[in-house]
């Protein structure tokens, strides 16, 4: 993608002028560069014209942006977009052999006024959700903060962005240097310029991790919870084992969500498993007192999972008006994209298999 070249996305302003001080170029130089990346988001060094030519030479004989175009794109009936775009993922991936196979998916989701981008933060994933076809991939490697930049970069709609959620491929808090990377050039006022509130990061909980992210971000979180009991979540997610849902709730209301920053459970509702009101009185209790939302989700079928039915609407309506009648705010998300395999994995996955 960069020719072995050292791609500058992903770089703050900071980091952009002691680049151009060590190589020579004023100290400006970098607050020029983060202009040309993050405000006209050029192609190519020489497109930064308010640079000299012996600049853009210099900076080209060992940087390039790090920009590179979708591989693919499916387009459902809905307006939903999904994208594979190409990865370096080049301090990590070395064990990745074939360089087609380094691909993520990028959602793109229009939604009236609203276009949020669902990115993703690994190729692969080793938390192995039961209902994940990502897990199903194993783990490949981490995406650097210019793999992640870039399915924003380079992304056709990129002017309409109102949202951003990191809930695509990969657990945020097993990638936390390059996710927080990202997130802070997104929100830095030298970067993208965007508010925190515009951006989701979302987590099955991990120890240390998510409590890193909470003191450093003020972006909204996300946690996948799935069911409110220990047994069963853990036959749903193995990460439930090294930090129960019970010890995030718990790490949670040690934060303030009343004000900027909002916390919110996901909830895939399997058909006779979870979505029962049983499980709805036991989610009233988990979250007791925490400012949340949950929002109930419709689980699409994925193969390898066939003990795992989808719901109906009737009971997911029933669970969502029994929590909001007991002071937990939920709703139904929408389902979107179902005629592109919008689940998560299922576009990669198949991609790696041709």
């Amino acid at each position: 993608m960069n020719d072995g070249k050292k791609p500058l996305l992903g770089l703050t302003t900071s980091e952009l002028r002691a680049l151009c001080t060590a190589l020579g170029l004023p100290a400006f130089t970098g607050g020029q560069i983060a202009k040309w990346l993050y405000e006209k988001h050029v192609a190519d060094i020489h497109e930064m014209t308010n640079l000299s030519k012996a600049a853009r030479r210099m900076l080209t004989e060992g940087y390039a942006v790090g920009a590179a175009a979708p591989l693919h794109a499916q387009h459902s009936v809905d307006g939903t977009v999904k994208y594979l775009f190409p990865v370096t993922c080049s301090e990590y991936c070395d064990a990745i052999a074939a360089p087609e196979a380094r691909c993520v998916e990028t959602v793109f989701i229009p939604d009236d006024e609203r276009a949020t981008l669902c990115v993703s933060c690994q190729v692969g994933c080793k938390m192995n959700c039961h209902f994940c076809q990502t897990g199903k991939q194993g783990f490949e490697g981490n995406l650097t903060a210019a793999d992640i930049l870039n399915q924003i970069y380079s992304l056709p709609e990129r002017d309409r962005l109102t949202n951003i959620v990191f809930m695509g491929q990969g657990e945020p808090m097993d990638n936390l240097d390059a996710v927080l990377r990202a997130t802070k050039i997104l929100t830095a006022s030298d970067g993208y310029g965007w508010s925190p509130k515009r951006i989701t990061v979302s987590t099955v909980g991990v120890k240390s991790k998510l409590k890193r992210f909470l003191d450093e971000s003020q972006c909204h979180v996300a946690v996948s919870m799935h069911s409110p009991l220990h047994e069963q979540r853990l036959g749903l997610m193995p990460a439930e084992k090294a930090m129960p849902i019970s010890e995030t709730v718990e790490l949670l209301r040690q934060y303030d969500f009343t004000h900027q920053r909002r916390c919110s459970f996901e909830y895939i509702c399997f058909g006779g498993l979870n979505d029962s009101l049983a499980h709805g009185r036991e989610i009233v209790k988990l979250v007791k007192g925490l400012e949340c939302r949950i929002n109930l989700i419709r689980f699409h079928a994925i193969p390898d999972a066939p003990d795992l039915p989808p719901t109906d609407e009737q009971r997911m309506e029933q669970l969502r008006d029994y929590l909001t009648a007991h002071g937990v705010f939920a709703t139904i998300r929408a389902s979107r994209g179902q005629d592109i395999l919008a689940a998560c994995g299922l576009l990669s996955t198949a991609h790696k298999s041709h």
